[in-house]
């Protein structure tokens, strides 16, 4: 609980200091507009791979197989907007990450591992219920 108290004090504050050093170097308008043109541009991408997402998410149940990696795909996608709707380019960077399908692919890699980690150790529990 801590880590995370830490980071939501460390973030934005180095997201701060970036935009003044930014500012500073290329000027407050190119800078808004930066931060402006970042978040159109992010939620666009996410909306389009959003989209592409749903897409497969729905082939695979037609073809009746669980579409597990979807839905990861699917929460990654929208983390990565949260991030671009946030204000600030360590942020963007982030959210850009999450949206980019190569390296969605390497976060859901780790995110499988430790969700099979968790469930080894007892730190989280998988429930079925079937009707």
């Amino acid at each position: 609980m801590k880590k995370f108290m830490l980071l939501f004090m460390i973030v934005p504050l180095l997201e701060i200091i970036i935009y003044v050093k930014l500012g500073q170097y290329i000027g407050v308008l190119p800078t808004l507009l930066a931060i402006v043109l970042t978040g159109v541009l992010g939620v666009a991408l996410a909306r389009q791979q959003g989209f592409i997402t749903f897409l497969r998410a729905r082939e695979e149940m037609m073809l009746g197989r669980v579409p597990g990696s979807e839905i990861l795909d699917g929460l990654i996608i929208f983390a990565g907007a949260l991030f671009l709707l946030t204000p600030g380019l360590l942020t963007d960077i982030t959210g850009f990450t999450f949206l980019i399908p190569s390296t969605r692919k390497l976060i859901r890699r780790f995110l499988k591992k430790t969700l099979k980690r968790w469930v080894e150790d007892g730190r989280a529990q998988v429930f079925f219920r079937f009707r």
